[in-house]
């Protein structure tokens, strides 16, 4: 994960970009809040600034809405996400904290429903450019195969692996965690090296 942020944070920090306008951090910063909540690519780009309490003990965002994009219309806001589930509110890790505090200060004034990912007129931004814009700059670097949506399975690898199914489906929003285990939990081969002590002790055999 670590050469991911390396590789857009040295082409977000490049002196020179032979084509278009000077990148303005977004990238980067939505990466790290995907990272630290688990949303869908369009929950992030659905952030307004009412959202976010980065000055409570614990900052936290509320995911509540998600950005459609559809051929032929212009890209919006819906004011709920994919399922009546997956509005919540998610505590940032502090690396995600720290990306919103450098995004909310770059960006300056902000109304409470202003988005916090935004095009330079102030527009929405299409999945599908920052999924492309993610290609482009990962590919540069010599780095394939990388979509929004695997940060979400990569979330959820990391809380199953270090506490439990059921918070890794809290965390993505899942009313079930069979949806949680069919679509993002790779199942492991290692069979919990436990057993080994436990047949020691049922089967040990007997000292001659």
């Amino acid at each position: 994960m670590n050469v991911i942020r390396a590789a857009i944070a040295q082409w977000e920090s490049a002196a020179d970009h032979i084509s278009g306008s000077k990148p303005d951090g977004q990238l980067g910063a939505i990466i790290e809040v995907m990272l630290g909540t688990s949303a869908r690519i369009g929950e992030v780009l659905a952030i307004r600034r009412r959202d976010i309490d980065i000055t409570s003990a614990i900052p936290s965002i509320r995911l509540a809405g998600t950005i459609i994009s559809r051929n032929g219309e212009q890209t919006f806001r819906q004011d709920h996400p994919k399922t009546a589930k997956s509005r919540r509110v998610v505590a940032l890790p502090t690396f995600t904290a720290d990306a919103v505090r450098r995004r909310l200060a770059n960006a300056g004034s902000m109304g409470l429903d202003e988005l916090l990912f935004q095009s330079r007129d102030g527009t929405p931004l299409a999945t599908a450019n920052v999924r492309r814009q993610l290609r482009h700059v990962l590919g540069g670097a010599g780095i394939e195969g990388v979509t929004p949506h695997m940060f979400r399975r990569t979330v959820a690898i990391a809380v199953n692996a270090n506490a439990n199914i059921e918070l890794a489906a809290e965390l993505l929003g899942h009313t079930d965690t069979k949806i949680t285990v069919q679509h993002y939990i790779q199942r492991s081969e290692l069979v919990n090296p436990a057993t080994a002590a436990l047949l020691d002790r049922a089967f040990a055999k007997d000292e001659d």
